[in-house]
């Protein structure tokens, strides 16, 4: 009698174990799994019908806008931050696909003087620049970015000016910022000649950083310095 009732007691247990596993596991598989990953986050071989956030976008929005009082991390003017995709995307009410759903956009093609991006006296950014937020907002507003750098033939009329027209907003002749311009060669240039240039964009310390909100890419410095290293020619 005593060995049946352990025999009993055992057997229940073993159900009681069991059954708890089976519970533990079907749990489990009702838990969502979080997508931890930065959204839409890629690296792709470069398409050149294709916009990309961090070799495009991020830089021109972080020169232009995410500067000491206006959109970095401390003066945050009007709760806007755009120091990263995420603060960009949310803060900048991006409507994925629909340029004109975005407040991003409303603002950089707005006439008011009281709602558009840069702010008076700023220069406004340029029509092509405007265009690349347009279809970078078309193409999904993607966090994006492509892993081709080309630095074979660097010259400064195509390369080295697309770079320099992420400056331009903050160093140009009715606002230098620093008393600096880089809207043409010759004012690039004297950069270039005192070292103050890519001493700036390196983030080098002793240097005042260039762009203030973040970085150029990677490409866009070895462009740069590419372009010095060969005589930092009128090309």
């Amino acid at each position: 009698m005593n060995f049946q009732k352990t025999l009993f007691v055992l057997s229940a247990a073993a159900l009681v174990s069991f059954l708890t596993l089976e519970s533990c596991k079907h749990k489990a598989t009702d838990v969502p799994i979080l997508n931890t990953s930065a959204d839409n986050d890629s690296t792709l071989k470069c398409d050149p019908d294709s916009v990309y956030f961090e070799n495009e976008i991020l830089p021109l929005i972080i020169s232009s806008c995410a500067y000491a009082g206006c959109h970095d991390a401390v003066s945050r003017q009007d709760g806007v931050v755009f120091d990263s995709y995420r603060n960009i995307k949310n803060t900048g009410e991006i409507t994925p696909g629909d340029p004109d759903e975005s407040k991003l956009y409303k603002v950089i093609t707005s006439s008011d003087p009281d709602k558009m991006m840069p702010p008076p006296p700023n220069s406004k950014l340029s029509s092509d620049q405007i265009a690349l937020i347009s279809k970078w907002i078309q193409q999904g507003a993607k966090n994006n970015k492509c892993n081709e750098c080309d630095t074979t033939n660097v010259t400064y009329s195509v390369q080295v000016t697309s770079i320099m027209n992420n400056c331009v907003s903050c160093h140009n002749a009715s606002s230098p910022s620093g008393n600096i311009r880089l809207d043409n060669y010759t004012n690039v240039k004297t950069q270039v000649d005192n070292g103050k240039l890519l001493g700036s964009i390196e983030h080098k310390a002793g240097f005042s950083p260039m762009p203030q909100g973040g970085k150029l890419s990677d490409c866009d410095i070895a462009i740069i310095n590419k372009w010095i290293t060969e005589g930092a020619l009128n090309n």
